[in-house]
């Protein structure tokens, strides 16, 4: 059944664990999709996992599209969430909606994200009016990683706890509809997970959040550059990988691939008829 904004509306009010992970091709999209994921967040983390970029930043709206637009085609029931890249979004409320507007024209996205708290509310609220869902996100917010100082969990003390609090109250009064909540205290994700009518998607955030998001190539293994500490993974894929290339190369090498059951044929008297 096609997932939508209701049904995680629904989710929350029935108590009911939603799903998420990250897609950024069409194969991959189909596969998460079969298996019955709520939603595939395409992630501007396409700029780590795809492109090889130290961070998000260098990110752009056309790498969004077109990743996005892939994801799109092969997610039939998932609802598609499409991250607004590094200022997409905040030089204006006028940019924020243009570029919303197209991602869901051009990169065919059931929904966007963008990241921030109060600051971003006057964005949250334009795209809504637009008739565009957005996902918040709030606590280690990627596209700010400079002024956090580093990868840090983030609401540890007083002030920064009570910040995150009246964030997610503000871009729930905003319009959005579910909020993703990373690297931040589990007790504290908790009270604001029953605080708040929207869910909370959870990265790094606890198991009491309304729901859970990873990145596909952190949870089977295929990305080692850095492992977050709230990454468990659920199968080492990536060394299934690196096994079989290993053996192509080995095959190739040896000349026992292809082997005769991998070659076409052709009748004897048409080769004849060559010399």
């Amino acid at each position: 059944m096609k997932n939508t904004v209701l049904t995680f509306r629904e989710a929350k009010e029935k108590g009911e664990k939603l799903t998420m992970l990250t897609a950024y091709d069409y194969s991959t999209a189909k596969l998460i999709d079969e298996a019955g994921v709520n939603s595939i967040l395409v992630g501007d983390s396409l700029g780590n996992v795809i492109l090889g970029y130290e961070d998000t930043l260098s990110v752009t709206m056309e790498d969004m599209i077109h990743h996005g637009a892939a994801v799109a085609r092969g997610a039939k029931n998932a609802l598609v969430i499409i991250d607004m890249p590094f200022m997409s979004y905040q030089t204006s409320v006028y940019d924020a909606v243009v570029n919303a507007g197209r991602l869901m024209k051009e990169g065919r996205a059931g929904a966007v994200k963008l990241e921030g708290g109060k600051e971003v509310c006057p964005q949250i609220k334009a795209i809504v009016a637009a008739g565009i869902p957005v996902v918040a996100h709030l606590g280690l917010t990627p596209q700010s990683i400079n002024a956090f100082g580093g990868f840090k969990v983030q609401g540890k003390n007083e002030a920064a706890a009570k910040k995150l609090m009246e964030d997610a109250k503000a871009i729930e009064e905003a319009g959005a509809f579910a909020v993703v909540l990373e690297c931040v205290p589990a007790k504290l994700a908790e009270l604001i997970t029953k605080e708040l009518r929207i869910p909370t998607i959870g990265i790094g955030a606890g198991n009491i959040c309304d729901g859970q998001v990873l990145v596909y190539q952190d949870m089977l293994g295929m990305f080692s550059d850095f492992t977050p500490k709230f990454v468990k993974r659920f199968a080492t894929v990536g060394e299934v990988m690196k096994e079989a290339f290993s053996a192509y190369c080995r095959e190739v090498q040896e000349g026992t691939f292809p082997a005769k059951e991998h070659e076409y044929t052709i009748a004897d008297d048409v080769l004849e008829k060559l010399y």
